[in-house]
């Protein structure tokens, strides 16, 4: 027989088990999300770096890829954990935060290219570092870090070698990140 004391212990463990568990689902899902956008925003800032003039359409493209990427792996996710991780609300909600992104970018602001990668990448950092105070640090660090980065960059870096710096930035931090997830 146990008593009160034990019992409460050995609630206390199965709940931080509970804890740890739905934290390591939620790390490995969001490290295989973060890893195809890192993998894509690594791509389209190289390639808006090659051909400045197909920016627009590249990120266009990116963001097509980006979303039919997230369902799929939402979908092959279901299977073991029972949820559609990445549904019509969460589409809603980035197609919210892409449109007031870009109002904010083109209606209010008129940014340069410069300003205009600088704003998005911290903009979705926003997002992530709020994630993180429900989901885990890790996200708060991910975006810290590439927010820091960003801005050193955007003071720091001179001429054409910015996309470069903003992809391995931006797009090899968000892969780092989620190998980094992968592990905690």
């Amino acid at each position: 027989m146990i008593d009160s004391k034990q019992a409460a212990e050995a609630l206390a463990d199965i709940d931080d088990m509970v804890s740890r568990v739905r934290q390591s689902r939620i790390y490995d899902l969001a490290s295989r999300l973060i890893i195809m956008w890192g993998g894509l925003v690594f791509a389209a800032n190289i390639a808006t770096w090659l051909w400045p003039r197909q920016g627009y359409y590249l990120w266009i493209a990116v963001y097509v890829l980006g979303i039919a990427g997230s369902f799929a792996i939402s979908a092959s996710n279901q299977p073991s954990s029972g949820i559609r991780s990445f549904d019509a609300r969460m589409l809603a909600a980035f197609l919210m935060l892409v449109g007031f992104g870009l109002f904010c970018s083109s209606v209010l602001g008129h940014f340069t290219p410069r300003q205009q990668g600088t704003f998005w990448t911290i903009y979705f950092m926003l997002f992530y570092a709020l994630a993180g105070l429900w989901f885990g640090r890790a996200f708060i660090v991910i975006a810290a870090a590439i927010t820091a980065l960003t801005l050193i960059g955007y003071f720091f870096v001179v001429g054409d070698t910015f996309l470069p710096w903003m992809a391995v930035v931006n797009g090899g931090g968000l892969i780092v990140g989620g190998l980094w997830m992968r592990r905690s």
